[in-house]
């Protein structure tokens, strides 16, 4: 008789999800599925809305990466009003906000997220594998980092005047400049950052990547393509710059943003609120571990495999060890995290640099525009990956289309396979424990999921399961519309 594991919720990941794997009659893996479930509908009922207004509604779709639909978003106002450019100076305050944006998240997910499985161990007990329990390891550096993460607020309060759902980035450019006092004041809290992600990288690279490097090699491990956005030279750009879609065999070609169609394509499958992008030119999409196709990777790890380079000059030398030590593509999907420790160190420098170059505080920050019927494509780089608003408006410029491909929606066939092929690694003969399960959910937060973020397939059903049970919880019977 065949036997189902759940696990739900998912923990230490933003939104909400449950695993579900199938064992076959001899205990092993047979199938497994990453439900989402839960529904956010933006591309409904932005319908409607004058499209200026937009950057400042979809901010609510996530309160972990407000900034990064903000600036999207804004960035597709632009190409809809037909701004081939905006102020140098308002460009350099996105990008500013933006690198305080990623060192926040990036923060959180190594230290409050994924940290717990390394410091305390993945086998640790659940009920000190957590923020908790890391605050008890190492006193000193938890308060660093709660520290940190209020600073990178403050910065973003000093810089925009909020640090969550912010209005300043709007068609055109950014409708508020920055005053010398307000960039005295921040350059100190930069530098703090700049010292956690210093220490960050030295830390883990002595004390946890050595460690846990087997684990590394084998868990959630598989073979895809990579997905990023490169600026000159085709070095590492955050906010802006052409798409690079990269095969699995390191085979690349980059585009802009507004040909994204061309290159991707969003398949369905009715247990999820998730879709699955996948690479056009494929020609089909499937999961198969032995034979994916058109499967593709964003965040982190996917943005070190498909640059050539980082213009900071830290973080280069830790890109090319890391280039060094794993190739290209680097395929292991636990990578994710030193991938990430770069990006922060990377983030940290270049805030530092914007502060200290004199144009930030200049007050030529916007252009004017004026409403039209148009089509218009913006992405950024959020720190869970690529990041895709696209609009289309009638002449008053008002929204008739939305498409979103957030960020954790691209990984989401490639979430579902690193848990098929991490649940087949840890469970055998029917065999397994609270560790074994937790290693399942760790390949899951390599990805560091925004899935709240992420679910826009709106197929017009709900998905209603309810079971029957008799007084003693043995369950009758269970009706399902999905």
């Amino acid at each position: 008789m065949t036997q189902k594991i759940v696990i739900q919720p998912v923990t230490r990941i933003e939104g909400h999800a449950k695993v579900t794997i199938q064992l076959d009659d001899a205990g092993n893996v047979k199938d497994t599925k990453v439900n989402v479930i839960e529904l956010r509908g933006f591309e409904k009922f932005l319908l409607g809305k004058p499209v200026e207004e937009l950057p400042r509604i979809v901010t609510s779709i996530c309160g972990v990466c407000p900034w990064s639909h903000h600036l999207a978003s804004a960035k597709a106002c632009d190409a809809v009003f037909g701004v081939a450019e905006i102020p140098s100076a308002g460009r350099k305050l996105r990008e500013l906000c933006n690198f305080i944006a990623f060192t926040e998240e990036h923060i959180l997910q190594f230290y409050f997220l994924s940290g717990a499985d390394f410091v305390m161990g993945p086998d640790a007990p659940y009920a000190v594998r957590n923020v908790i329990g890391i605050a008890g390891a190492v006193p000193d550096v938890a308060k660093t980092v709660v520290r940190c993460r209020t600073l990178g607020a403050r910065m973003l309060d000093k810089v925009s005047g909020k640090s969550i759902h912010p209005v300043t980035a709007v068609p055109g450019g950014f409708s508020k400049a920055l005053t010398a006092e307000e960039r005295d004041a921040i350059k100190p809290m930069a530098q703090e950052i700049h010292e956690l992600a210093k220490f960050t990288m030295d830390y883990a690279k002595k004390n946890i990547f050595p460690k846990y490097l087997e684990v590394v090699k084998t868990l959630g491990v598989i073979e895809t393509g990579f997905l990023g956005t490169v600026g000159k030279n085709g070095a590492l750009d955050l906010y802006d710059g052409a798409l690079r879609m990269m095969t699995a065999d390191g085979k690349y070609e980059d585009f802009a943003s507004g040909q994204y169609t061309d290159h991707i394509v969003e398949h369905v499958e009715p247990w999820t609120y998730l879709k699955f992008p996948y690479m056009k030119k494929a020609g089909k999409f499937s999961m198969d571990l032995a034979a994916p196709s058109g499967i593709y990777r964003v965040n982190t790890l996917a943005r070190l495999n498909v640059c050539d380079g980082i213009t900071t000059p830290l973080a280069q030398k830790e890109f090319e060890e890391f280039r060094s030590a794993f190739g290209r593509p680097a395929q292991l999907t636990l990578l994710y995290h030193w991938a990430r420790l770069i990006e922060l160190l990377h983030a940290s420098e270049r805030i530092i640099e914007l502060l200290n170059d004199p144009e930030i505080t200049s007050t030529e920050v916007r252009v004017p525009v004026t409403p039209r019927a148009a089509r218009g494509v913006g992405s950024v780089e959020a720190p869970r990956g690529t990041l895709i608003h696209d609009y289309e408006t009638d002449d008053n410029g008002i929204v008739t289309n939305v498409n979103l491909i957030v960020a954790t929606t691209n990984n989401n066939a490639a979430i579902n396979m690193s848990v098929r092929q991490a649940a087949s690694l840890v469970i055998r003969n029917g065999v397994y424990d609270e560790g074994a399960l937790n290693k399942v959910e760790m390949a899951i937060r390599a990805y560091d999921p925004c899935l709240s973020c992420a679910t826009h397939a709106l197929d017009g059903k709900l998905p209603v399961k309810v079971e029957i049970v008799d007084p003693e919880g043995k369950q009758l019977d269970v009706l399902t519309n999905c």
